[in-house]
């Protein structure tokens, strides 16, 4: 049972190719202050083993996702806290009788990041096949805010389909495109577009990206991070 007084947001991270939009979009929802619940799908754990070499354990789940937050998309340290992770709960993918698998729980909304297209057909199809999907299903149900930045390319007819699906449902359809007029230099800032723009999308303030400020005298404006 809950008090009430802790409302986070989900955090799904299914199997598609990204891992690191994830952990951007952890370190942004952190930061911010904000708790978080995370599901991690058993696909996911491959594509986490494949991009950065760490196997994630749910018995080990707070020593492995420190490993995981603490390295940027280059590999290198990105100057992570583990005691961050102190208003962090893990729900195993499984675990259909968690918290978040009712609509009962208090919960601000849910981030799927990376979503893979076998995720978006679960969630528009409501098959509630594993946690990620059945939380998914209880956010747009409960008429919460649902942010699904699919990473895939290109996009078949039926996927496409079921994204308008989503979107009609009430979710926010976030493809994973980075951007590069804020002035990008490392594979890092591509990534903290993505899930600024994710971040965004759930009304979470950041300072990942530079934003657009427009041009003045023909020129562009000077475009400082943001927290807005």
């Amino acid at each position: 049972m809950t008090d009430g007084k802790r409302t986070p947001w989900v955090v799904g991270v299914s199997g598609a190719s990204g891992t690191p939009y994830a952990a951007a979009v952890l370190r942004g929802l952190l930061a911010a202050g904000e708790s978080v619940d995370l599901v991690v799908s058993r696909a996911s754990r491959l594509t986490l083993l494949d991009e950065t070499g760490i196997a994630f354990r749910d018995a080990h789940w707070r020593e492995d996702l420190a490993r995981w937050l603490e390295r940027g998309a280059d590999g290198k340290p990105g100057g992570f806290a583990p005691s961050a992770l102190d208003d962090v709960r893990y729900w195993g993918a499984g675990d259909l009788a968690a918290g978040p698998s009712s609509g009962s729980y208090p919960a601000k909304g849910m981030l799927i990041v990376p979503a893979s297209t076998a995720c978006v057909a679960g969630v528009a199809l409501g098959l509630s096949k594993d946690l990620l999907q059945r939380v998914a299903s209880v956010t747009l149900k409960e008429r919460r805010r649902l942010v699904v930045a699919v990473r895939e390319t290109p996009l078949n007819g039926q996927t496409l389909k079921q994204l308008v699906a989503l979107d009609e449902a009430g979710a926010v359809v976030l493809p994973a495109s980075p951007a590069f007029y804020a002035g990008a230099t490392h594979i890092q800032d591509l990534v903290d577009f993505v899930a600024g723009r994710v971040l965004d999308a759930a009304g979470v303030p950041h300072r990942l990206y530079r934003r657009w400020e427009g041009e003045l005298g023909g020129s562009r404006a000077p475009r400082e991070a943001s927290g807005a």
